[in-house]
């Protein structure tokens, strides 16, 4: 009997040794269900020693702090335990019922996983008004606004939207990154650069704080009604001061990760009045001054000199058109020189944009250049106004005589008779003799055909050596086979584009997506990464000159603002030509 017992306590001993022994790896959550602005702290616990720990991929929270290493030893009654902790604390970033997936670590040559967490986020929640918690202290004492100049405007009337974020003098900020950029759809955007911003001293909802200027950016409305403006967000790791002292009384500061949000802003953008609007309206809206020049009035036929069309003034320079001139057929005129000399501030755009023809009278004589109109909506006087140029009359001195007269309009009209010379013959009956000639029957040998048809194969030779030699000479043509290349490139990737002309809509879509489909095949990127900046860089280490780059950046700009403003025939065909002259460009010049 007593031996039966001494087995069952060596049993017993050996069962509790091996549950001892035995690793355990598990995962938990400080909490199961929380709001989407609360925090969640995840531990993977360990009571041995590992390597090679892989955290899972938390990609519907933001890691906003860890992972965090804590390790603990303990000797109860001559028993050691032993604790390895990773922590992270972890952000929602929208809601809905999400897993944490499992963590893995190897353990003396063995690997061990966790369980798999379910965790609820549910919609923000109100945080207790603790005034000795962290987080209510950073909630309540730093605050991101987004101010707005006008909730109201016209359309295509500038707005600025600016940012500013507010720290009490209590705690301080250690760095921040933007997590959520605002994308401002249905506006034609600048941002104004703000580098350089130093801290302000001013107040928020009646308390004093500092404040710094994180971003500006000028907006013209493309569309009415009511448009959102997207919130900006940031993490901000910050410290806030605690309920606890130093040993020399001062107060302890606690870290602290805030995520800050502008907040969504809606405008309510009005159309631009039906009563009164011209005709020839293209969309012009603030205060300008239309100057029209010729650079000389009195010339010799066969001489060149420019006429110059500009606007200048304070509004949305570069999202309407021109007015063309009408010139009388005997002047030929090139197409304009476009120039933009604007500048963008919290005003909106300034300065002044212009179209240089270059004419070349044909004849002697006098001809004047009609009234040039343009016609704009003011701001200030909510009205449309008309500015009209002077009639400007060029005088060509000497050249050759244009025996036609012509009209103002450009028409010509001949006035001088011509006699009509009668046919003798015009009533001439129907002849019935005729003069046909009899046929003998022939044989196709001794024939001219036949000997041609016999000696072509030996005159074939030597023009197959010639066509042979230009053969080998085009293909060393190194340079013309890159410029026919490149054109029959152009023309490929245009196809799509010039079948929709006509349409603006479907031709816009058509040539972005062309000029995009032939940068991913000429430089070896993917759609997501043509940005503009981005494309400037890559066709300058394909060393593509200045000048071609800006063209290609100005026509995909053009893409995204001709679905917002009116656009005929002409200029799509313009802009299409434009961008097959550019590719075949940049198609050459790329190394």
């Amino acid at each position: 009997m007593r031996f039966i017992k001494n087995i069952s306590i060596l049993l017993f001993v050996l069962t509790t040794s091996m549950v001892t022994a035995q690793v355990k790896f598990v995962a938990k959550a400080s909490k199961q269900k929380l709001g989407i602005n609360e925090r969640l702290r995840i531990d993977f616990e360990m009571n041995k020693d590992g390597d090679n720990f892989n955290p899972p991929s938390f990609s519907n929270f933001t890691v906003v702090g860890g992972p965090n290493q804590s390790v603990s030893n303990s000797w109860i009654n001559g028993v050691r335990t032993y604790k390895k902790t990773y922590s992270y604390f972890l952000a929602p970033k929208k809601r809905g019922n999400f897993t944490i997936k499992q963590a893995s670590i190897t353990i003396d040559g063995e690997t061990y996983k966790t369980l798999p967490l379910k965790i609820q986020v549910t919609a923000a929640v109100d945080k207790p008004k603790d005034p000795n918690d962290a987080n209510y202290i950073a909630s309540e004492n730093i605050h991101l606004v987004a101010e707005v100049s006008k909730t109201n405007p016209y359309l295509n009337e500038a707005i600025t939207v600016v940012y500013k974020l507010y720290v009490s003098p209590t705690i301080a900020v250690d760095n921040w990154n933007e997590i959520d950029t605002p994308r401002y759809n249905d506006f034609w955007s600048q941002n104004i650069n703000t580098q350089g911003q130093k801290v302000q001293n001013g107040t928020y909802n009646g308390k004093d704080y500092r404040f710094l200027i994180l971003r500006k950016a000028v907006l013209y409305p493309q569309k009415t009604g009511k448009l959102n403006i997207e919130p900006l967000s940031l993490d901000i790791a910050l410290r806030v001061p605690s309920n606890r002292r130093d040993i020399f009384g001062s107060l302890l500061m606690t870290r602290v990760n805030k995520t800050v949000s502008a907040g969504n802003k809606t405008i309510n953008v009005k159309p631009l009045p039906e009563v009164g609007k011209p005709v020839d309206f293209a969309g012009a809206v603030g205060d300008f001054k239309l100057d029209v020049i010729a650079s000389k009035t009195v010339l010799d036929a066969s001489e060149s000199f420019q006429i110059k069309v500009g606007v200048k003034g304070n509004g949305n320079l570069k999202l309407f058109k021109l007015p063309k001139i009408s010139l009388p057929s005997s002047l030929e005129v090139y197409e304009p020189e476009h120039k933009e000399q604007v500048k963008t501030n919290l005003s909106g755009m300034r300065g002044s944009i212009s179209d240089s023809y270059t004419v070349v009278p044909q004849y002697k004589g006098k001809y004047p250049i009609p009234s040039i109109s343009f016609s704009y909506f003011d701001l200030k006087t909510e009205t449309y106004k008309r500015l009209s140029s002077e009639e400007i009359v060029i005088d060509v001195l000497s050249g050759p005589t244009n025996n036609a007269n012509e009209t103002s309009n450009g028409n010509i009209v001949n006035n001088a008779k011509q006699r009509v010379v009668l046919n003798n013959d015009q009533f001439a009956f129907i002849k019935t003799k005729t003069n046909f000639i009899s046929t003998k029957a022939t044989y196709f040998f001794k024939t001219n055909l036949f000997w041609s048809l016999l000696l072509l194969p030996f005159l074939a030779i030597p023009l197959a050596i010639v066509i042979r030699k230009k053969k080998a000479s085009r293909d060393a043509d190194v340079y013309g086979n890159r410029i026919r290349k490149a054109d029959k490139l152009a023309k490929k990737y245009l196809s799509n584009a010039k079948k929709s002309l006509g349409k603006k809509e479907a031709f816009y879509i058509a040539l972005e997506k062309a000029l995009h489909n032939y940068l991913k095949a000429r430089l070896h990127i993917e759609t997501n990464d043509l940005s503009k900046d981005r494309i400037n860089n890559l066709l300058k280490e394909k060393q593509v000159d200045e000048g071609t780059i800006k063209d290609f950046i100005a026509i995909v700009e053009n893409c995204e603002l001709a679905r917002y403003t009116p656009i005929d025939i002409v200029t799509m065909q313009e802009d299409y030509d434009k961008a097959a002259k550019t590719i075949s460009l940049i198609d050459k010049q790329a190394r």
